[in-house]
């Protein structure tokens, strides 16, 4: 099939996208990586009357730091987190460990994670990430700018807080403390399929006891999911030495929150390959895993960190 015939704009400034978006309150699409876009475009299940490409516009193609919190520019494509060296610190690390589970390289270096929220698919490594670091999007209207936290942002499949007429501008994520550990494990059937489940975590200890967790979901639900109440279990948890073998015992923490996050926490959906408690049970393993390998991440930090490295 063809794209349904559209008009097409090409702004060269924020402030010209918005107009864009807002004129005549016609169906308008953002472009800017276009790579779930252009399919759904083809197949003629969205047929928007107007796309706004955003992709000469050079002030959304920046990312820095600034007083401890990264902030990602709506035309920063998947590939530059490849590199943990990208973003400072820990942050660095789980981006660069989740971003090689999204597609492919061809996909990776046109897609974007702002793109990534603006879709909202319950799949995107992105979005749980986000959600888990309490990340906030920044959108511009024509009523100016708002900002948004994550955690509220996602309001279902492919539904989010962004009216029709704003344009994502960015997304900002906090940087991780240097004692914090990190850890992304994605389970799918292939290479290139969509994750049936994967988790983000990062851990901080102190004096061998766990002060703060963070849990993200993917494909857990209909929406990105923060796994609260697991989180809560660990506070205060003692982490232990590393376990041995593939499988953790019933008794350790994390095996614990694994079955919480999966109980509690998840609502997951069935799909092609993957029932409802095929799921639960992959939750509840890959967030004992992730954890683990947070908690091994942070080891390996507190250790370079007193040898002054």
């Amino acid at each position: 099939m063809k794209p349904a015939a559209f008009d097409y704009v090409v702004p060269r400034t924020v402030q010209e996208a918005v107009d864009a978006l807002g004129d005549a309150g016609r169906k308008a699409q953002v472009l800017a990586g276009g790579q779930s876009l252009i399919l759904e475009m083809h197949l003629q299940r969205i047929r928007p009357e107007l796309v706004v490409d955003i992709n000469r516009i050079a002030e959304l193609d920046h990312m820095g730091v600034d007083d401890s919190t990264l902030r990602v520019g709506a035309l920063i494509r998947h590939r530059v987190f490849e590199s943990a060296e990208a973003v400072p610190g820990p942050l660095g690390t789980l981006l660069s460990r989740a971003v090689v589970n999204i597609a492919h390289p061809p996909i990776r270096s046109r897609g974007t994670m702002a793109g990534s929220f603006g879709w909202a698919h319950p799949a995107s490594e992105w979005c749980a990430i986000g959600v888990a670091l309490d990340a906030v999007v920044e959108l511009r209207g024509p009523e100016g700018v708002r900002e948004v936290a994550a955690g509220d942002y996602f309001h279902g499949p492919y539904q989010t807080a962004r009216r029709p007429q704003e344009l994502i501008t960015s997304v900002r994520l906090p940087l991780l403390g240097d004692d914090t550990g990190v850890g992304f494990i994605e389970h799918r059937r292939t290479h290139f399929c969509f994750a049936q489940v994967a988790v983000a975590a990062t851990l901080t200890v102190r004096d061998g006891v766990i002060s703060e967790a963070r849990i993200g979901l993917v494909n857990s639900a209909d929406r990105p999911v923060r796994a609260r109440a697991a989180e809560q279990t660990l506070i205060g948890a003692e982490v232990g030495s590393p376990p041995t073998g593939y499988r953790l015992p019933d008794n350790h923490p994390f095996a614990q929150a694994g079955r919480i996050a999966a109980e509690q926490d998840a609502a997951p959906l069935a799909e092609p390959f993957a029932d409802v408690e095929y799921k639960r049970q992959a939750i509840a393993v890959l967030v004992g895993r992730t954890l683990s390998e947070a908690a091994a991440d942070q080891r390996s930090r507190v250790a370079a960190l007193k040898e002054g490295r």
